[in-house]
C-alpha cells in the first residue's frame, strides 16, 4: 500500500483522537439518555450550518484577500515585516523576514488586537497559505503554522468591544470595566501559548529534521494574470502630491473621531461611552488606509484588489470538509448531554478555584462553540450584568478563542490534516485564559 506519503509518520494526529472521542462519546452517552434522536438531527444540522459557515466566509474573504493584495502590490507588507522584524524574526526563525507570510501574519495579529474578528480570519487565511509555500512536507503543519495558529487561538485581543457592547446594551454600570483583566487574561494566555509552541516544538523535533532553511518559495504570489507587476514599488520621488495623500486620510478621520467623542462628551454620555462602537470605526479605516497606501503608490487598486478577491471564492470551498467534520463532532457531543455530565463532573474541582458555576458551561463550551460560548455569556449578562458571574464570563469571552474552529479554517485552508503539536498547545493556551479570566475576574470584581 502507498496511501501515505512516505515523509509523513505513521503516527495518527492529535485532532484523529479528538474527532473520535467527540463523536464516540457523543454517541454513547445518547444510548443511555435517550438523546439519539437529538444527537442524529444535530449531525445533519451541522453539517449544513458547516456549509453555510463557509459559504458565508465568501464575501469577506474575498474583500479583505483583495485588499492584502493591493498591500502586496504596494509594498506595505515588506514595510509592516521590516518593522516588526527583531520580534516576528526571534518567534519564527523558520519564515525569511521579508516572506509575504511575515507580513501577513503581522497584519492578522494587528486585526485581532485592535478586535476585528471578520477582518482577522482572511488575513490569517492568507499567513496560512504564505507559510504552507514554505513547508516541505505538504499536508503537514509547520513549526510556523503551530505556533502561530497557538497564538491566535489565544486570543489577542487588546480591546474586547463586543463583549462591552453587550454589557453596556444590558445596563451594566462599567461596561468597560472588564478591559484591564481582559487585556492581562490575553496576555497571559498568549504568553503561554508561545511557550507551549515552544515547548512542544523541542520535544516533537528529537530525531526530526530542522525546517530552517529549506524554503520552497519566497516572494509574494504572482497575479493570475500576469496584468500586475508582483510586489511593485515606485521610487520614492515619483510619488509626489501622493505622497501627503495617507497623512491626510489618517489626520481626517481622527479628527471625525476626536469630534464624535466631544459630542458624546457634551451630551453627557462621557468618553467611555465611545468604546463599543470603535470596531464600527476600526473596520472602514483599515480598509481606507490600504486603500490609499495603495493608490499613493500608483498600484492599480481596482484590478489588484478583484485578483486577491478570486482567492476567496477557492478558500471557502476548500474549508468545507474541515469545518464539517469538526462542527459535526461537536454538535453530537453537545447534544447527547455529554457536555452537561462533564459539566457535573468538573465542577467541584472548579469550585476549588473560585469559578462561579454559572461560568462552567461557560468555560467548557469556549473551545468548541463560538455562538454557543458566547450566548452562556450574554444570557450572564443579560441576566445580571453586574454580578460576578456574568464579569467573570464576559473577561473569558474577551480573552480566549474557539479553538478547533480556528484549527478547521486555517488549517483545512491549506489541506492541513495532520497538525502535529498544534492542538496541544493552543489547549493549553485555553487553559491558561479561562484560568486567568477567573483569577483575574475575582481579583478586579
Amino acid at each position: 500500500m502507498q496511501d501515505r506519503p512516505h515523509n509523513l509518520p505513521s503516527k495518527p494526529s492529535a485532532i484523529n483522537v479528538v474527532w473520535i472521542v467527540l463523536i464516540l462519546t457523543g454517541v454513547f452517552v445518547a444510548l443511555f439518555s435517550g438523546r439519539m434522536e437529538a444527537v442524529t438531527r444535530a449531525s445533519f444540522d451541522s453539517a449544513k450550518k458547516a456549509v453555510e459557515l463557509a459559504l458565508g466566509l465568501i464575501g469577506a474573504m474575498a474583500l479583505w484577500l483583495g485588499l492584502v493584495r493591493i498591500a502586496e502590490e504596494a509594498g506595505l507588507m515588506t514595510v509592516l515585516a521590516r518593522g516588526l522584524r527583531p520580534v516576528m524574526g526571534r518567534l519564527f526563525p523558520e519564515v525569511p523576514s521579508e516572506h509575504p507570510a511575515m507580513s501577513a501574519m503581522i497584519m492578522n495579529l494587528a486585526a485581532n488586537i485592535m478586535g476585528l474578528g471578520n477582518a482577522a480570519t482572511p488575513l490569517g487565511i492568507k499567513a496560512m497559505q504564505e507559510l504552507d509555500r514554505l513547508n516541505p512536507h505538504k499536508g503537514e503543519a509547520t513549526d510556523a503554522m503551530c505556533l502561530f495558529l497557538a497564538i491566535n487561538t489565544s486570543s489577542v485581543t487588546l480591546l474586547p468591544l463586543g463583549v462591552m457592547a453587550v454589557r453596556a446594551a444590558a445596563g451594566s454600570k462599567d461596561p468597560s470595566g472588564i478591559l484591564l483583566p481582559s487585556i492581562l487574561a490575553t496576555s497571559i494566555s498568549t504568553l503561554v501559548a508561545i511557550l507551549a509552541a515552544k515547548g512542544l516544538k523541542r520535544l516533537s523535533q528529537r530525531g526530526r529534521p530542522s525546517e530552517q532553511g529549506k524554503e520552497i518559495q519566497t516572494g509574494p504570489n504572482p497575479p493570475a494574470g500576469g496584468s500586475i507587476p508582483s510586489n511593485h514599488i515606485p521610487p520614492p520621488q515619483s510619488l509626489g502630491w501622493r505622497k501627503i495623500l495617507l497623512p491626510a486620510y489618517c489626520g481626517i478621520f481622527l479628527a471625525a473621531l476626536a469630534v464624535e467623542g466631544i459630542r458624546r462628551w457634551t451630551h453627557g454620555d462621557g468618553l467611555l461611552s465611545l468604546l463599543p462602537s470603535l470596531s464600527h470605526w476600526l473596520i472602514p479605516f483599515l480598509m481606507g488606509i490600504l486603500l490609499v497606501y495603495g493608490w499613493s503608490r500608483r498600484v492599480p487598486v481596482y484590478e489588484a484588489a478583484c485578483e486577491g478577491a478570486k482567492e476567496g471564492f477557492q478558500v471557502a470551498v476548500r474549508i468545507i470538509p474541515f469545518l464539517v467534520a469538526i462542527l459535526v463532532a461537536i454538535g453530537m457531543f453537545r447534544a447527547s448531554g455529554a457536555l452537561d455530565l462533564l459539566t457535573r463532573a468538573v465542577a467541584p474541582f472548579t469550585g476549588l478555584l473560585g469559578m462561579p458555576a454559572e461560568t462552567l458551561p461557560m468555560a467548557l463550551v469556549r473551545p468548541l462553540s463560538g455562538s454557543g460560548a458566547f450566548g452562556i455569556m450574554a444570557e450572564l449578562v443579560s441576566r445580571a450584568p453586574d454580578s460576578r458571574a456574568a464579569f467573570i464570563a464576559s473577561i473569558m469571552q474577551g480573552s480566549t478563542e474557539t479553538t478547533f474552529y480556528v484549527l478547521a479554517i486555517y488549517f483545512g485552508a491549506v489541506g492541513i490534516t495532520r497538525v502535529r503539536y498544534a492542538l496541544g498547545a493552543a489547549l493549553t493556551a485555553d487553559a491558561a485564559g479561562i484560568l486567568a479570566a477567573v483569577l483575574l475576574g475575582n481579583l478586579f470584581f
